[in-house]
């Protein structure tokens, strides 16, 4: 792979026009020019950003595509975000996959009976799912944390909290 910081534009545009042909992916162009593909990302993500911006240009103030490109605009940095930290997927549809049992559900909890039992409701719930995407079995987790919890030093409260969380081997 070419290990390079800048590029002439000529050959950064003939790369994106590759990208944007029927049945080529950003991977292959990449390897085909020996470049990192999240460079290639980069290129046609700066493309877009400028197409959008001159798009913007034209539309009138108010239209429905107006509001669109604003909203993708006003966030671009988060838009972005995935191409300067690898941990950081493209996209949340994993999260969006592991809230749906819940999100699915809510008609069934509107009645909790107040509004008091309702948070109590959906912080419990936060707590059930959160201690799920940590690898936890929520059950031991919450069986855990309630026995520690009357016992529990204030400002240690946070270590109980699922992504601190440790087992107590010496109460199961």
């Amino acid at each position: 792979m070419r290990q390079r910081n800048s590029y002439p534009k000529p050959f950064k545009a003939q790369v994106v026009q590759e990208c944007l042909q029927p049945g080529a992916s950003v991977a292959s162009v990449a390897l085909n020019h020996g470049i990192n593909a999240n460079v290639v990302r980069k290129w046609l993500l700066e493309t877009l950003h400028t197409w959008m911006l001159a798009q913007r240009d034209l539309v009138p103030d108010g239209s429905a595509t107006a509001k669109a490109l604003d909203y993708s605009l006003k966030r671009w940095v988060a838009l972005t975000r995935y191409l300067e930290d690898g941990v950081v997927p493209i996209d949340n549809n994993w999260v969006e996959n592991q809230i749906r049992p819940w999100a699915l559900g809510r008609s069934n909890w509107l009645f909790a009976g107040s509004l008091r039992s309702g948070k109590r409701a959906a912080a419990i719930m936060s707590l059930i799912q959160s201690a799920r995407l940590n690898g936890h079995d929520p059950y031991a987790y919450l069986k855990d944390v309630l026995m520690r919890l009357p016992t529990q030093r204030a400002s240690e409260i946070a270590d109980l909290l699922p992504h601190r969380w440790c087992p107590n081997p010496g109460r199961e």
